[in-house]
């Protein structure tokens, strides 16, 4: 199912395996959904993408794929550097958040994130992103 819509739907890709980074970033372009992989090996690095390209929409992801277990800043903390952005820069933006397990009480914590639409286990599956790219960037919305 190629990406038909009229704007470009990027996405960015947060991990700090370059194993599990490289194979989610393979499927993605093999699903022809997304026009853009961003790629950022920690959470320092996606802030800081943000950061530079806070007044530029047209760079900003609108998905972003999310590892949790993370040295230094896990996803959810993350998350809480990305809720002080503007809401101008998160509008046009989803996060789903990534895990090779799928602990309890990492379910509960991103089940109560306001910002995350979805808790995926690694790796990615197709149908799953497809899934995402069908509930949020086939609607009116976008």
């Amino acid at each position: 199912m190629p990406n038909k819509l009229e704007k470009p739907v990027k996405v960015m890709l947060i991990d700090d395996n370059i194993i599990d980074l490289k194979i989610n970033s393979k499927i993605i372009f093999i699903s022809k959904l997304f026009d853009e992989i961003i790629q950022c090996q920690s959470g320092e690095e996606a802030l800081s993408y943000f950061n530079t390209h806070s007044g530029q929409p047209d760079k900003l992801p609108n998905l972003i794929l999310l590892d949790i277990q993370m040295p230094e800043m896990d996803g959810f903390e993350f998350l809480e550097n990305y809720k002080r952005f503007p809401p101008e820069l998160k509008e046009n933006c989803v996060v789903a958040m990534l895990s090779s397990t799928l602990d309890f009480g990492d379910i509960r914590k991103a089940e109560a994130n306001p910002y995350v639409i979805k808790l995926l286990k690694k790796p990615l599956f197709p149908a799953h992103l497809e899934d995402l790219f069908k509930t949020n960037f086939l609607t009116s919305k976008y």
